[in-house]
């Protein structure tokens, strides 16, 4: 595991030994600070730990003080191209400002920024980007290689320290998975400074993941990552529950029960499909609100061909008949249900078996 030197973004701590927190952005208009409230909200409640905002004018800065105001979850401010705008994002409340300090006009405009920041003991992330890597780097280079990109972070780092500036995160991304890896380990080789993961502009849900999971999964399997971001062209929910996911991968966090469940046919005559989704987001909102399932696996099978039989070495499951269905536990028959029984059934007999850190085994949230 990299040992790195730990910042705090509001009261998330990163990097120094703490657990990776999951990151995810906002794509509301932060003009709106209702509607962005509201996806915060629902962000928090899949299980994100900090949240970044775009504040692209200063038409923006009012509604974003209440933003900061009133989120339970600590607030970066995205900036781009304008000094002005980062410090006051600062002075608006920003927990962190996420920058790329080669496109805000200069050394002194980054100085300004850097006290600003230190005055407010906030952090600066460090921003990195393929797209955004600087001309004469790329004149060196051709093209934007991993060798640029952490070139491009150590400039930034070394010149942010010279103004007396430390409390640093680095994210350094590319949209190839090669060119994101690659960097990320030659910065990581001789640098302490925290970093956030992911895959920029990595695509779709279904192609966003699969990139994401290979690099950010590789870094972290090498010890290398303090916090993690999965962009997809999805909600941004989806990125969270993705992160979470890849957390639980990588052994770092503790991961939900195993969900299995068949891929249905003709034989079918209940909506799997349904179950499994609303069994997948239940399981999802315990885990968000800090509840630990002492199940093992969870079973969800289409038909008595695939369960109980098949699935016998399952802790609980339920399995779909031309009459219903039933609820089994380690591959015996322990009830049988109707089919609008099925879900309630298995819900109850998971939260049956939830533990919250201030309650008992069976407690409601």
């Amino acid at each position: 595991m990299r040992t790195t030197r730990q910042i705090h973004v509001g009261r998330i701590p990163i990097g120094g030994g703490a657990p990776v927190p999951v990151q995810s952005m906002t794509n509301t208009d932060t003009a709106d600070p209702e509607a962005t409230l509201a996806q915060i909200a629902r962000l928090a409640a899949a299980g994100c730990e900090i949240v970044r905002a775009a504040v692209p004018a200063r038409a923006a800065l009012a509604p974003f003080v209440a933003i900061c105001r009133q989120s339970p979850l600590p607030v970066i401010a995205d900036i781009h191209f304008s000094a002005d705008l980062a410090i006051a994002a600062i002075e608006s409340g920003a927990a962190a400002v996420r920058i790329n300090p080669g496109n805000l006009g200069g050394p002194a405009e980054l100085r300004r920024v850097a006290d600003a920041a230190r005055s407010a003991r906030v952090p600066i992330r460090v921003g990195v980007n393929s797209g955004s890597l600087e001309k004469d780097l790329l004149e060196a280079y051709g093209h934007p290689t991993p060798e640029a990109l952490a070139e491009s972070a150590r400039r930034h780092c070394r010149q942010l320290e010279s103004f007396g500036f430390h409390a640093i995160k680095v994210s350094i991304k590319a949209s190839d998975v090669r060119t994101t890896v690659a960097a990320n380990r030659r910065f990581a080789a001789d640098s302490d400074y925290p970093l956030h993961l992911g895959v920029t502009e990595a695509g779709t849900a279904a192609s966003g993941m699969a990139k994401s999971a290979v690099g950010i999964g590789a870094l972290l399997l090498d010890g290398i990552g303090d916090t993690i971001r999965v962009s997809l062209t999805a909600p941004p929910e989806d990125e969270v529950r993705a992160a979470i996911r890849i957390l639980e991968a990588a052994g770092l966090r503790e991961a939900a029960p195993d969900l299995v469940s068949c891929p249905t046919c003709g034989r079918t005559t209940v909506d799997l499909i349904g179950l499994v989704t609303a069994v997948e987001s239940a399981i999802a909102a315990i885990k968000a609100k800090g509840g630990r399932i002492g199940l093992r696996r969870i079973a969800i099978m289409g038909c008595v061909v695939n369960g109980p039989g098949e699935a016998r070495e399952a802790d609980l499951g339920i399995a779909g008949s031309a009459q219903g269905g039933v609820l089994f536990r380690q591959g015996q028959v322990v009830r049988r249900l109707g089919e609008a029984e099925l879900l309630p059934a298995l819900l109850d007999e998971i939260r049956a078996q939830t533990v919250y850190p201030d309650r008992p085994a069976g407690g409601q949230s």
